[in-house]
């Protein structure tokens, strides 16, 4: 039987006790149904997850006993910067959820000419904060010990000039159909449309900073599809799909 995983922000440490209270103490006792003596995996982010038992369960928290630690990477080698035109509603999740699970390394939301979504002030850290979690949540399905980070949104012209990067790719249907053929990259940056795609002006302005056109196929996907395409061609050819 599959243990949960569960992330928290406080330290761990060998043969200590932790308390979870709130939304992680109600999902473990109300929705998991654990119970005393059941063992639930910990990470914090520090590279190592930590085997726990439940020890004591209340009425607002769960206790557990922090009994083995051992290092678990399951990081791609293969460091990626997501620069996400913003969408609308679960399109956005959506993409954040399957670029975590598919092992990207930072997520950059973009404001684009096409994007709908406005964002500012306590939305903005509001809607920051909810994609944060989407991202947490999705690491914790993933096995991964390590929480990618999403950066606040950005503009996309300023985001493009400086951004400093082994190898900036542009996802686009005017493209080449091909990924580059140089040697393998170590860090790679990926643009990638909102629902309405790049202006003209916006592609040019990428090509000038050194993005490389590319096609993902005779076929337009989705803004929430072709983060999935793009991630699992580069894990592929350069990350740990094959290892």
């Amino acid at each position: 039987m599959r243990i949960s995983r569960i992330y928290t922000d406080l330290p761990l440490k060998l043969e200590s006790s932790i308390k979870l209270e709130g939304q992680q103490a109600h999902y473990l006792s109300k929705v998991l149904r654990l119970k005393a003596n059941a063992y639930i995996i910990l990470f914090n982010g520090d590279g190592f997850e930590y085997k726990s038992l439940v020890t004591v369960i209340d009425k607002h928290s769960i206790t557990l006993e922090i009994q083995e630690s051992a290092a678990a990477s399951s990081e791609s080698p293969l460091h990626t910067i997501l620069g996400l035109g913003l969408s609308r509603g679960e399109r956005m999740d959506i993409a954040i959820q399957k670029s975590t699970e598919l092992g990207v390394t930072e997520i950059v939301p973009l404001f684009t000419k096409y994007s709908e979504v406005k964002l500012q002030g306590e939305r903005l850290q509001k809607k920051l904060k909810h994609w944060q979690q989407i991202v947490i949540s999705a690491c914790e399905q993933s096995s991964r010990n390590s929480i990618p980070k999403v950066h606040l949104p950005q503009q996309y012209s300023s985001w493009c000039k400086e951004l400093d990067c082994e190898l900036k790719l542009i996802f686009e249907p005017t493209g080449k159909t091909a990924l580059p053929g140089e040697e393998k990259p170590t860090h790679v940056a990926l643009l990638i449309g909102p629902e309405g795609g790049f202006s003209e002006q916006e592609i040019n302005h990428a090509t000038k900073a050194g993005f490389q056109a590319i096609r993902l196929g005779p076929r337009i996907l989705r803004t929430e599809t072709a983060p999935v395409a793009a991630l699992t061609s580069l894990q592929l050819l350069w990350g740990d799909f094959n290892s």
